[in-house]
């Protein structure tokens, strides 16, 4: 019976890809999560890099991240560039990875199972809503990106006003609605990257990098969840 139903599952799966996707773009697909594991590959040992006391840069890996990242902007897609532009991705990633050191070395002194926790939850957001936002209704998803946004707009509008009221409910308002944002911009950018290549775009550098971001995303914002929860806990322990 479970064998049965798995067999249907998967059967049905792969029908809906077929009718979904034409062979190019599922081509293209592949492309695009290969180079996003291989920069979230990069980015673990970015950060292995800094909590094994190797390198540590703090805000010299923000910068250098943002260098590789203009870079990437200012080198656009030629069909002879990959392999260069696939490097700063991957550099992109690393020292994006080893500029979260800092963080992960205060979480994991709080509680190390906090960032597996994050790390398996921000898997499955993102694994859930990308195959959800491929096997929709082509564009169904389109209309969130003037919706997200504006919101991070007034996110980051809040937050600065916040710098002078530093109200703790706004705080969390911001990191629980930056989240869902967040996970809607997976939804988001899962479908435009489908639609830019129907329109012949086949840059998977860049359209692994805008899946990068919202991963990165995700994944700070649970690890801070997480913690916080983790540090609530512990003083009601410590009160009782």
């Amino acid at each position: 019976m479970a064998t049965s139903f798995s067999n249907f599952s998967y059967q049905r799966f792969m029908r809906n890809m077929g009718q979904n996707l034409e062979p190019s773009l599922r081509t293209h697909l592949s492309k695009v999560y290969a180079c996003l594991t291989a920069t979230c590959g990069a980015a673990t040992i970015g950060s292995l890099v800094h909590l094994n006391g190797i390198w540590e840069a703090g805000i010299l890996s923000a910068l250098i991240s943002l260098g590789l990242v203009l870079g990437l902007v200012f080198t656009p897609d030629n069909g002879k560039n990959f392999h260069i532009r696939l490097g700063m991705l991957l550099g992109f990633g690393a020292f994006t990875g080893h500029s979260f050191g800092l963080l992960l070395e205060q979480i994991i002194f709080i509680n190390p199972a906090i960032v597996v926790t994050a790390l398996v939850g921000t898997t499955t957001i993102f694994t859930a809503l990308s195959a959800s936002a491929v096997l929709a209704k082509r564009g169904s998803y389109l209309f969130l990106g003037g919706i997200l946004m504006s919101t991070l707009s007034a996110m980051a509008l809040i937050s600065l006003g916040n710098i002078l009221f530093r109200s703790y409910f706004v705080q969390e308002i911001n990191l629980y609605l930056g989240l869902a944002v967040m996970s809607g911009f997976v939804l988001f950018d899962t479908q435009m990257i489908m639609e830019k290549h129907r329109l012949g775009s086949n840059d998977c550098i860049a359209h692994s990098l805008d899946l990068f971001y919202d991963v990165i995303g995700i994944f700070r914002r649970l690890l801070i969840i997480l913690t916080q929860k983790e540090q609530n806990q512990e003083r009601k322990r410590k009160n009782n």
